[in-house]
């Protein structure tokens, strides 16, 4: 049992079941399937999204300009739409992720050949994406009625009672499991958080594993880039403004390390999914939108809290005492 609690998703699935059973009390309707559904539908992209900040983290890295890359990219997939009506919506998903995947290669470029810390970089080019999002559309929105009815209807069409949306969460899911688990690139992203100096010596190249970190994340985040402006069916400058801390959170509530090396998908995934859940149900409840805030800043300060101790008690003992023969 004892093991069993030092696992940080047992903690966060009994916290969200509480939240969840707790709720319903107050709402019984809450904790029916489809409102499950529509919570999960909800968190889906920043889901997405820690998943892709988490595999920043672990080489020892941040990555702040996750949400301007999605604002960019959906607003070029938006323009292109009304300028181009004709284009196929998988050609224009593939379009957000690649152009996700360059913008992404830009941040871990700068990292990598220049080494300017990833703090610096990304904080430089979230500044950048949001201004060239205000220079490509001229400081005007796209509107729901400019978008062709098949850019808007993908994440919103139901497959077996779930949004499509949520399906592509899944699969991101799915796809991050498989690489992080089964794949010598995913132990590559751990190797180089947990010691890049024995990283290199082994055979990993740290600088291209924390480029190519940048390339998934900046992916992703071209992804969620189209899932959010066809959810929402409105493009603008401020689109997922402030939604950097968000993901930061997201990934600290589920165990993954600042310091690089410590986390897992499951992890990231109920972090998003406990933010998901208090941002839904303390509504319901009718708590105001300030107390909202300061809940959620208390879970993120008790995480990292918890994180810390765990990582002071791992990193305490280097040498272990000479046993008296």
């Amino acid at each position: 049992m004892k093991t069993l609690l030092k696992y940080r998703e047992i903690w966060l699935v009994a916290a969200i079941l509480a939240l969840v059973i707790g709720v319903s009390f107050r709402s019984p309707g809450f904790i029916q399937p489809k409102s499950l559904a529509n919570i999960f539908n909800d968190t889906s992209i920043l889901i997405m999204l820690a998943l892709g900040q988490m595999v920043v983290i672990l080489t020892r890295s941040i990555d702040l300009s996750m949400a301007a890359n999605l604002a960019l990219c959906g607003m070029c997939v938006a323009l292109l739409n009304v300028a181009f009506p004709g284009i196929p919506v998988p050609l224009l998903l593939v379009a957000a992720a690649a152009l996700g995947t360059a913008l992404g290669a830009i941040n871990g470029a700068l990292v990598w050949k220049l080494d300017i810390p990833p703090i610096v970089v990304t904080l430089g080019t979230l500044t950048i994406y949001r201004g060239l999002i205000y220079v490509i559309a001229g400081g005007s929105w796209v509107n729901a009625h400019q978008m062709t009815e098949a850019f808007k209807a993908v994440p919103r069409t139901e497959l077996f009672g779930i949004t499509l949306l949520s399906w592509f969460a899944i699969a991101v899911v799915a796809v991050f499991f498989v690489l992080m688990t089964r794949t010598p690139l995913g132990r590559s992203f751990y190797a180089t958080g947990i010691n890049p100096t024995a990283a290199t010596y082994a055979g990993i190249n740290v600088g291209r594993t924390r480029f190519i970190a940048f390339c998934v994340a900046g992916m992703v985040s071209g992804l969620a880039g189209y899932l959010w402006i066809a959810r929402y069916a409105v493009a603008y400058v401020d689109v997922a403004g402030g939604f950097e801390l968000n993901i930061i959170a997201a990934c600290v509530i589920g165990g993954i390390s600042i310091a690089g090396g410590i986390g897992t998908v499951a992890g990231a995934v109920l972090g998003a999914l406990f933010l998901g859940v208090v941002n839904n149900a303390l509504p319901v409840i009718g708590i105001s939108p300030f107390w909202q805030m300061a809940i959620s800043g208390t879970a993120i300060l008790l995480a990292v809290i918890f994180n810390s101790r765990g990582e002071r008690r791992r990193g305490r003992i280097i040498l272990k005492k000479a046993e008296v023969l």
